[in-house]
């Protein structure tokens, strides 16, 4: 149903994750009549991602690194989305985002801050944006409460764009990866661990990634996707792929690895079996449901090697894996929403 009154949504993103959480949302909000702003930062694949969705977009920042970098950043990003709002004359800014938060008060418009990390892992995005937003919304397991503008749905970000109503997957992906019938392949996900809630932590170290690549190649293909430069003995296994179509990449793959905590939620909410290797292995609420409700991925410290590969080399040798994963996957989407749906009601009915 379209809503009556006309609305005029910024929405800021910060990471490409962040683009496949709004991109199905805007183009409903557009096609409702609504004028909407994009805003975002120079990050990853993130600006290959929005011109793979045809977006219009400002460009108000660049990632950077270290104490000094990010803070110069979180000043140069709510410079630039303040600018834009005002051109737009926003009246609703929403994204994962500190500088909605900050801007959203001095132009008169709200503010509405969607995040599923756990407050005790993002802190430092907590404390900078929660005071000030005008909404806060979170999934319902992460159990926290954040008095009365704070709303919750029973979901997961991801499911924003991978639910069956939002995405379907395309085999057509085998040909463009060099896969033949028949044939196995692996995707493995190696992140820099550098984001502002990141300091301290850890992934799963070269020695490791280098076994996890000599077993796998012994069973299929191997293809990685790496938020920075691979090693040259690592090169030969970059994926070569339009990163728009990682989902149908990841929605085949037998089996994932990686030390990304977005990209094991997504796998998991394909139904790909996913091992998850860093230090936040025992954190992350929502990693935490999908392992112990619904056994759909399983997390690992970095010196947990034995335990790593005894199930890998058990999930290898299962010709049913597949079959058990999907069947645990739609016992999931009977319990979660379709978030996209949800999320453009929210903004629409927004008073």
């Amino acid at each position: 149903m379209i809503a009556s009154e006309h609305k005029r949504i910024l929405v800021d993103i910060g990471h490409p994750a962040h683009v496949h959480l709004f991109r199905n949302a805007i183009k409903i909000w557009q096609s409702h009549g609504h004028e909407v702003a994009i805003t975002t930062r120079e990050k990853d694949v993130t600006l290959d991602l929005l011109d793979s969705y045809g977006f219009t977009y400002d460009v108000v920042s660049k990632a950077r690194k270290g104490t000094l970098g990010l803070a110069y950043e979180m000043l140069e990003h709510d410079f630039g989305v303040l600018t834009a709002a005002l051109r737009h004359r926003s009246k609703i800014l929403v994204g994962t985002s500190v500088s909605i938060a900050h801007v959203a008060p001095f132009i008169g418009a709200k503010s509405i801050v969607f995040n599923e990390d756990d407050a005790s892992v993002a802190k430092s995005f907590v404390r900078l944006s929660y005071p000030m937003a005008h909404r806060i919304v979170t999934p319902k397991v992460l159990n926290e409460n954040h008095g009365k503008k704070h709303i919750t749905y029973e979901g997961i970000q991801k499911l924003a764009y991978l639910h069956p109503s939002q995405f379907a997957p395309d085999r057509k992906i085998f040909d463009q990866l060099g896969v033949g019938p028949g044939e196995r392949y692996f995707l493995l996900r190696f992140v820099n661990l550098k984001a502002a809630h990141d300091q301290g932590e850890f992934g799963m170290g070269l020695a490791l990634q280098r076994k996890l690549i000599k077993l796998l190649t012994r069973y299929g293909k191997v293809f990685i996707t790496s938020e920075g430069a691979l090693l040259p003995e690592f090169e030969p296994y970059r994926i070569q792929i339009d990163p728009a179509n990682m989902h149908h990449v990841l929605a085949f793959a037998d089996v994932f690895i990686g030390d990304s905590q977005s990209m094991t939620v997504e796998a998991a909410v394909l139904g790909v079996p996913s091992i998850r290797i860093n230090s936040f292995a025992d954190r992350c609420s929502i990693l935490q449901d999908l392992q112990n409700e619904y056994q759909l991925t399983f997390a690992f410290f970095p010196k947990q090697e034995e335990e790593i590969f005894a199930l890998l080399n058990t999930w290898l040798e299962d010709g049913e894996l597949r079959k058990k994963f999907q069947m645990k996957r739609n016992r999931l989407l009977e319990k979660k929403i379709d978030l996209t749906r949800w999320m453009v009601d929210l903004i629409e009915n927004l008073d």
